[in-house]
């Protein structure tokens, strides 16, 4: 007999705030990337169970574009897709933010005090323009975000231990985020990066949470490393 699929993860600090719904589906639950799906319906089918295990309507789902890039964009009422931005926020419910990752970053911000949310896409693209400080600096001038009060959740990606890159990286990101590989090769932690960033847009250290999973080596999670299929993991987020 089959068990029951496992359902979405979430982030222990996130998942406490009554008002808000947030998770990150895994293998189990299905691909949720539509880009190069051979079965698309199958693909919206995982993305219908996905939002119904969160409690969310459907057809509230309101797609970030995920373009790498680092434009956030604000949402007043659902949308079946923004194509050019790799962010959203929002202050309304009813509206589920929702984007697509192998092996980039899901960063989720939470405004508890103006009950505001908005929910990024931080590939290395994005991070080195400084999404994360974009992300804030969205919700500080659409809803008069204190970033000290934010509560921040860093969800699944590839691990600073396994994301190798080239030298030309040296160029893009702080030191203290790159080590050393074989050879010319550079380890990259885009988690750590976002990190850095939100503290330096004023969000506090211990409003800060790392999921630490890794894509490339869990597999329940997907990778595009790994498994270059345009297979995906989606992360939503909801206000209640």
């Amino acid at each position: 007999m089959v068990g029951p699929v496992p359902g979405p993860t979430a982030l222990r600090s996130l998942a406490a705030q009554v008002r808000l719904r947030h998770g990150f589906s895994t293998v189990a639950m299905g691909s949720m990337g539509l880009t190069r799906a051979p079965d698309p319906a199958a693909v919206h089918e995982s993305r219908r169970r996905f939002a119904a295990d969160l409690g969310v309507d459907p057809p509230s789902i309101t797609v970030v574009g995920a373009v790498h890039g680092a434009e956030v964009a604000r949402v007043d009422a659902p949308r079946a897709l923004f194509a050019d931005v790799d962010g959203l926020v929002t202050d309304r419910a009813g509206i589920a933010l929702f984007a697509t990752y192998a092996d980039c970053y899901p960063l989720v911000a939470y405004d508890p005090h103006h009950h505001a949310v908005g929910l990024v896409h931080a590939g290395w693209r994005g991070t080195a323009s400084s999404i994360a400080v974009r992300l804030v600096s969205v919700l500080v001038e659409n809803f008069d975000t204190d970033p000290a009060a934010l509560l921040v959740g860093i969800g699944p990606g590839i691990c600073g231990a396994c994301y190798e890159v080239g030298p030309e990286f040296i160029d893009h990101f702080p030191q203290a985020v790159l080590t050393r590989g074989v050879g010319d090769r550079m380890l990259l932690d885009l988690a750590e990066a976002n990190r850095l960033q939100f503290l330096a847009a004023g969000v506090g250290a211990d409003h800060i949470e790392v999921d630490g999973s890794c894509t490339l080596e869990s597999a329940d999670l997907f990778s595009h490393r790994r498994q270059p299929d345009g297979t995906r993991f989606a992360a939503l987020v909801a206000l209640r």
